[in-house]
């Protein structure tokens, strides 16, 4: 898995304001996305990401 910090992803879930794009804002065991809809943050378990991952739309 090629993810690097300010890279967009597309998750194959959407956030509750209708958004399916976050921004990684930090990486390690755990991910912090930020949600490109409404700024929201949140800490989610690298499996999950990986597990949901639908693209990279845009590399940093």
């Amino acid at each position: 898995m090629d993810i690097n910090v300010g890279d967009v992803v597309k998750l194959k879930k959407m956030h509750p304001c209708g958004s399916q794009e976050w921004e990684v804002l930090r990486i390690g065991a755990d991910f912090r996305l930020k949600c490109m809809g409404c700024n929201h943050q949140i800490m989610i378990a690298r499996k999950l990401v990986e597990k949901n991952l639908r693209e990279i739309l845009k590399k940093a």
